[in-house]
């Protein structure tokens, strides 16, 4: 038996074993990606592969493919053309026998996958939007979440996923904030290792494991203008202290694979910039796994950054710089072999990233268990277990804005609801971008979870869509307002879309009736889909001021990918929730909250402006940002950490177990948080430190820890933060971390604005 094929070798006796004995065509095939959906054609239930994918194996094999089992409008698969769980992993198996079986040395493939908020293909479970998670502050929750995705998407083959996203959000006109955890590098970095943990599993070579893919390394979330892919323009120690802190967490609890950003940073594109790939990433970190490049992002080294002539020095720039894998495989495939042969790229660098594929496929058990299991497939994906789970989670992630004169919860025993609104009764508007064709029923609206909490008086609901996302139609006012007529409460579901067409059409605003169009897209947010503004996209508010004039209770929920800034709502709303895309079980999930059958816990993870023009509003600004406008002063409407609740509580005795410590010691700060309200409800107890005095400008707070504690009412308990060299440290000279000596205010509350106060001095020793 080959090293490479015995199961009782080392992964690097394997890997060398195997390297040795490929071609240069061989290697090459190993390093791209084509789209994995152009590969087969399902002809009414059988596989058949293209003749294009089999003269790709006989030539010299295929390293990986991109989103087989991807199923949206871009790939053009349908719930019609498209796959079910067993059928998906039946196609998988198909496609992977045939590489083993019919290339020279019989590797497998690695399949990558997008799962960004669930797996992306049919009938794969929707959970919330990253946002939404974040606003949970609950990373057990999320890694349970991740341990679903990963066992839904490994049942069908998937053994990669392009997940999780760590791009720390400065501007959320960007159209991917709804892909980010929040504007703190902190928090991202607890989401970021419990993703890791969730989803490579105990190892990776399980089949309820797939390896993660950070991502977008790096500065991706502080483009220009908040345009997508846009110039970076930062400083290497705020890179570090920010940008780069969750990635180096999540490489830290061993994350497998890491894909680069689009953008440049001070003039040098993410693709091919050495110092970020290799100094950094592999020799300061000592990251040892996959690098694969994102869509196209090798070709926009030649048309769009212009730091390449053409594809043969691109391709060069790329895997000089530290790339191993391009998704595509476009560049790679046409010009490697040229730029090796021709001197551009040394033998050692193609071996280089062959090995770190190479190794990864063995570290997945690629070699000992190519194949998947369609039975399990059809068990496991979409189950009742992880439907429960997508609830609590959008559950946990909804925050409560505003609750004037107790206007929520709702009560289950009388009063007319009328339910209002583009976001009401629209599945796809609940679902964010990167999400796959539904089945119908596999949605709950808003409507939907009203209606199934009142099933019993069926009468007490009613609905009017009142106008689109977009557009300057009123003609759905007439009804909406009507409808509102007849209620005691008004719910109103506002917000954006990211929902690509998906062939739904859109409703006749008269009567809600679906109406298909060839021309109508409700889409202002998503990838590509950046805005000017932070406002409510088309005559929403203007619903929203016609109906307020009734003189019904208001309530407002958005639904929507970032944040939205709209004043008069603010002050005119009885009660606002913000539940971002709450996914497949997000109507349930808000009528949960409304109803009180769940008590809101969710809190901001991006703070929301006043106005678009205070942005940057994010709450790590230096002391030297300055108070306010001549307009305005520049604090947020709602501050970082914030989130109500149906009961109160308190915080009192704050301590630390000593006043002063060295650089190297740890002391507790602890406080007692008590429900004073009279029901059961969960806070998040948050930690903030703040330099008084450095030799490079700190921001004026930082957070350091948080806690999500459930308290029954009249209960207190006391919550300690351990605070030592992880949390005291900042980029110093010569950009490495240090811990200088000095004052240090320690601050411990509910959100960033509202905290108690104390001081530790640090003492060199």
């Amino acid at each position: 038996m080959m090293i490479y094929k015995d199961a009782a070798k080392s992964v690097t006796e394997r890997t060398e074993d195997l390297l040795k004995q490929m071609t240069m065509e061989e290697k090459i095939g190993q390093l791209v990606q084509p789209f994995g959906w152009k590969v087969y054609e399902n002809a009414e239930g059988q596989i058949n592969l293209t003749e294009e994918f089999r003269r790709q194996v006989h030539k010299g094999g295929i390293g990986s493919l991109y989103g087989v089992l991807r199923a949206d409008p871009w790939t053009e698969v349908t719930i019609e053309n498209g796959l079910s769980p067993e059928l998906g992993a039946e196609a998988v198996n198909e496609i992977q026998r045939y590489a083993i079986q019919h290339s020279r040395l019989g590797i497998p493939i690695l399949f990558g996958e997008e799962c960004s908020h669930g797996h992306m293909a049919i009938g794969a479970t929707v959970f919330p939007v990253p946002l939404l998670i974040g606003s949970t502050w609950n990373t057990e929750l999320y890694s349970k979440m991740c341990r679903a995705v990963a066992l839904e998407t490994r049942s069908q083959g998937g053994a990669v996923t392009y997940s999780p996203v760590l791009d720390v959000v400065r501007d959320p006109r960007w159209g991917r904030t709804e892909e980010c955890f929040g504007e703190d590098p902190y928090l991202i970095g607890e989401f970021a290792v419990a993703s890791v943990k969730g989803l490579q599993g105990d190892s990776l070579d399980q089949q309820t494991s797939v390896a993660a893919t950070l991502k977008h390394f790096a500065g991706y979330g502080s483009s220009e203008g908040g345009r997508n892919a846009g110039p970076v323009h930062m400083g290497m120690r705020e890179l570090r202290e920010v940008d780069l802190y969750p990635f180096r967490r999540a490489v830290e609890a061993g994350a497998a694979s890491i894909m680069p950003a689009y953008n440049e940073i001070d003039g040098t594109p993410c693709t091919s910039n050495k110092e970020l790939l290799e100094d950094i990433l592999r020799t300061e970190w000592g990251f040892d796994g996959m690098v694969i490049t994102d869509c196209g992002a090798i070709n926009m080294l030649a048309w769009g950054h212009d730091t390449a002539e053409d594809g043969l020095s691109a391709a060069a720039q790329a895997i000089t710089a530290g790339i191993d894998m391009e998704m595509s495989g476009e560049m790679f495939a046409k010009y490697l072999g040229e730029a090796v042969e021709t001197g551009r790229v040394d033998i050692e660098v193609l071996d280089q990233a062959v090995r770190r594929v190479l190794t990864l496929k063995f570290r997945l058990g690629l070699f000992d268990h190519p194949y998947c299991d369609p039975k399990k497939a059809g068990e496991v994906i979409g189950s009742a277990a992880h439907k429960r789970l997508a609830r609590q989670v959008a559950a946990e992630g909804i925050i409560m804005l505003k609750n004037e004169g107790q206007a929520l919860p709702l009560s289950r025993t009388h009063g007319v609801i009328a339910v209002i609104g583009p976001n009401a009764d629209q599945a796809y508007n609940q679902l964010g971008d990167y999400t796959s064709p539904q089945p119908d029923g596999a949605v709950t609206t808003v409507l939907d979870g009203i209606k199934a909490k009142l099933a019993d008086h069926p009468e007490r609901v009613l609905y009017a869509p009142g106008c689109r996302i977009q557009g300057d139609s009123r003609e759905g006012f007439e009804a909406a307002l009507a409808c509102a007529a007849q209620a005691d409460t008004v719910l109103l579901v506002l917000g954006g879309s990211s929902a690509r067409d998906f062939g739904e059409g859109t409703i006749d605003l008269r009567t809600g009736a679906s109406v298909v169009t060839d021309t109508w897209n409700d889409m202002d947010c998503g990838e590509g889909i950046d805005r000017m503004t932070l406002t409510l996209s088309g005559v929403q508010l203007q619903l929203a001021q016609e109906i307020h004039k009734l003189g019904k209770k208001l309530i407002v929920i958005y639904i929507n990918g970032r944040p939205i800034t709209e004043p008069w709502l603010d002050a005119h709303a009885d009660a606002i929730l913000e539940a971002w895309y709450p996914g497949q079980e997000g109507g349930h999930a808000a009528a949960d909250v409304l109803f009180g059958d769940v008590n809101p816990s969710g809190r901001l993870t991006v703070s929301i402006p006043k106005h678009v023009g205070q942005l940057p509003v994010h709450y790590r600004g230096k002391r030297s940002r300055g108070r306010r406008y001549l307009e305005e002063d520049s604090k947020p409407m709602y501050p970082f950490g914030y989130g109500l609740s149906y009961t109160s509580f308190t915080y009192s005795d704050l301590r630390l177990s000593a006043s002063e410590m060295y650089i190297d010691d740890t002391v507790e700060a602890e406080v007692i948080v008590k429900n004073t309200g009279d029901c059961r409800g969960a806070e998040v107890v948050q930690l903030y430190i703040s330099d008084a005095a450095s030799l490079y400008t700190r921001p004026k707070l930082e957070l350091k820890g948080f806690r999500k504690v459930e308290l029954e009412p009249g209960e207190e308990r006391r919550i300690t933060f351990p605070i030592g060299r992880g949390e005291l440290e900042y980029v110093g000279a010569d950009y490495k971390r240090v811990v200088e000596p000095g004052l240090f205010h320690i601050r411990i509350g509910r959100h960033v604005d509202d905290t108690l106060t104390t001081e530790l001095t640090v003492l060199e020793g």
